[in-house]
């Protein structure tokens, strides 16, 4: 694949941390240089106003000044893909034209968030947004969505919404892969779920919509390059190395915990908003244990990396 033929969801997109001051407000300067430093990796682009930003607490002129920083702080060839979830397909459609008119390459839509909604419903969901004519990301997320993005369910989306063209998929199912690319082929599986990273590159994944890659944007694209590349062998060891901290990205404290490691690393995470609190004092003790751990092992495990993973310090 030329690096002209890459579209805006084949490769690693980090969905963005949103910086909270102390007091609660937003930092949107220091967002525009994390945009222009998670660039500096040679990533594809981020994702605003996904779950791990927070979306569902930030007011619309908030939401609104996130998609256009990202936008403006961006660097030529990195993508800015929004989420647009929102509990019904008319508020989605109104995120998705702001996108679509501030220049995103693309969005991320839920499904429904406002009820156990039914297939029917879904995909009338997903056709009111891809009226706007941007191409969609569907986020298969059933633990907060209450609505399970079925490999079937994709099919018939894929059949009827051709806006659709990728599915991030966080269900946790590693076999989903494969039944996608089955019964959906046209559909690209993007890896939802830090902590599946390698099980579903192994049935074949177009990109890696991030959580993690906020704190370790370098040893992250290691393993995704290894790993997209088939070279499980030396992707294996590192990503067994992160594996702990990677899986607190399907743990209901992911974005303290990807914030914490934020400030591990020398960077800004900063608090959350409510209803989400601080870590716990065991819940911090163990985050900082693993973090060590992944650094020393993943550290003794990449000695070819060294100047790479140097190269930015």
């Amino acid at each position: 694949m030329t690096a002209m033929s890459i579209k805006p969801w084949q490769g690693i997109l980090t969905a963005t941390a949103t910086p909270f001051r102390d007091d609660l407000s937003i930092d949107f300067d220091r967002y525009a240089e994390h945009v222009k430093w998670l660039a500096s990796f040679g990533h594809l682009g981020v994702i605003p106003n996904g779950s791990l930003g927070e979306y569902q607490v930030l007011t619309r002129e908030e939401r609104m000044k996130m998609v256009t920083t990202a936008i403006e702080a961006a660097p030529k060839g990195f993508h800015v893909v929004p989420g647009v979830a929102a509990y019904g397909a008319r508020e989605a459609r109104e995120w998705a034209e702001h996108a679509a008119g501030a220049g995103a390459s693309a969005v991320m839509l839920l499904p429904p968030t406002a009820y156990r909604a039914n297939e029917d419903e879904v995909l009338a969901h997903y056709k009111e947004v891809a009226k706007v004519g941007i191409p969609i990301i569907a986020y298969n997320n059933p633990f907060d969505t209450k609505v399970d993005l079925t490999p079937s369910l994709v099919a018939r989306i894929a059949n009827e919404v051709g806006e659709v063209v990728a599915i991030k998929e966080f269900s946790g199912d590693v076999r989903r892969v494969w039944q996608i690319h089955s019964q959906a082929p046209r559909i690209e599986v993007l890896v939802g779920a830090d902590d599946v990273l390698l099980e579903l590159a192994t049935g074949g994944v177009s990109g890696w919509i991030a959580g993690f890659t906020n704190a370790l944007p370098r040893e992250s694209k290691i393993v995704y390059d290894l790993a997209l590349a088939g070279d499980f062998t030396r992707a294996r060891p590192l990503y067994a190395a992160m594996h702990d901290l990677f899986h607190w990205d399907s743990n209901k404290e992911f974005i303290q915990a990807i914030k914490a490691t934020m400030e591990f690393e020398g960077r800004y995470g900063g608090p959350t908003r409510l209803p989400r609190l601080p870590l716990s004092a065991s819940q911090m003790e163990q985050l900082r244990s693993q973090y060590r751990s992944f650094k020393e092992r993943f550290n003794a495990r990449s000695e070819e990396h060294t100047s790479e993973l140097q190269s930015h310090h």
